[in-house]
């Protein structure tokens, strides 16, 4: 059994201690750790993670390097990416505000505009316009639209008796 080794807890064998790495089949070599990681107790991979706020570096993944979080946002749950605050959304590396216009309220589902117009209200271009709900009509159940009552069918923009 090699240097930094121990018996196998099931039987025959060895491993490698934790913090080396069993990569010739006869050594237990020494996993390097980059500055800002962590050893990841995994026999795959580097055997190492980057902590929260530090992502693996573009060029090879051989360090961590910092997050740059821009101005507006704040480090996001998982630790390795970011998120815009509420108001502001995501474009390339900056959080923009979100423009609402009269009418419309704040939306983040909403991933193009940031907002959506208020029931009674339909999106045209960036403004929130009123709809005009014709006579023997009401609005529909999500708002953005409207049907015909009963017994009333529609005919272009009006409804009408069958």
């Amino acid at each position: 059994m090699p240097a930094n080794a121990h018996p196998n807890t099931y039987g025959s064998g060895w491993e490698c201690d934790n913090g080396f790495r069993n990569k010739t089949g006869k050594t237990c070599d020494r996993i390097v750790v980059p500055p800002n990681a962590y050893l990841s107790g995994s026999s795959f991979g580097r055997g190492w993670v980057c902590a929260r706020g530090y992502r693996e570096d573009r060029e090879g993944g051989v360090s961590c390097e910092r997050i740059a979080i821009p101005k507006n946002a704040y480090l996001s749950a998982s630790g390795v990416d970011w998120n815009c605050e509420r108001g502001f959304r995501k474009e390339r590396s900056e959080c923009v505000a979100v423009q609402v216009p009269e009418n419309a309220y704040l939306d983040e589902t909403s991933f193009q505009t940031g907002w959506k117009c208020l029931r009674g209200f339909q999106e045209t271009g960036n403004q929130c316009a009123p709809i005009t709900v014709p006579k023997n009509a009401h609005l529909n159940y999500t708002g953005n639209g409207w049907d015909c009552d009963r017994p009333f069918q529609r005919v272009n923009k009006s409804c009408v008796l069958p």
